[in-house]
């Protein structure tokens, strides 16, 4: 069975639908323009070897960011996508970075998937707390419209 477009539809709906397609793609995902941000997370002059950093604004209609630390200590700002960067506007800014031994977790019956044992293990933060909020690490920074490197300096 064969089915015919009668009235020179065939057409004007190959152009519609690739007009749509057309107009359709790009990488407009209605946040806006975002601006890299990356750098090095040290505390007391040693990279910091995990964790994460958590960029907090305080705009109306503003969006927050994170970065995951890698283990020599650099970052790259994500807002939507890995590494997009943030944007702009001022950020308050805090730094997250804890070990858990897990050797004794590992060996129990439920391991990894019991949340009691990983409670208990033993935990060592590389960075004091008071870096864990933005309300009290103290560490702010400003994305304008272009590329920011912001190396991130912890002390005791």
């Amino acid at each position: 069975m064969r089915f015919r477009v009668r009235g020179g539809w065939g057409p004007w709906t190959l152009t519609v639908l690739g007009l749509v397609t057309v107009l359709g793609c790009g990488e407009d995902d209605g946040i806006g323009p975002r601006y890299a941000l990356n750098g090095v997370v040290t505390f007391n002059g040693e990279p910091v070897p995990n964790g994460s950093v958590s960029f907090m604004t305080d705009a109306p209609g503003g969006r927050s960011g994170s970065a995951d630390i890698k283990p020599d200590g650099t970052y790259s700002a994500t807002t939507l996508t890995p590494g997009d960067g943030l944007l702009p506007g001022k950020y308050k800014v805090a730094v997250t970075s804890v070990e858990i031994d897990m050797k004794d977790v590992v060996g129990k019956p439920g391991g990894l998937y019991r949340t009691d044992l990983i409670k208990r293990a033993p935990k060592k933060r590389n960075v004091p707390q008071k870096y864990a909020s933005p309300a009290t690490s103290g560490l702010t920074v400003e994305v304008k419209q272009e590329p920011v490197k912001y190396d991130i300096t912890l002390t005791d």
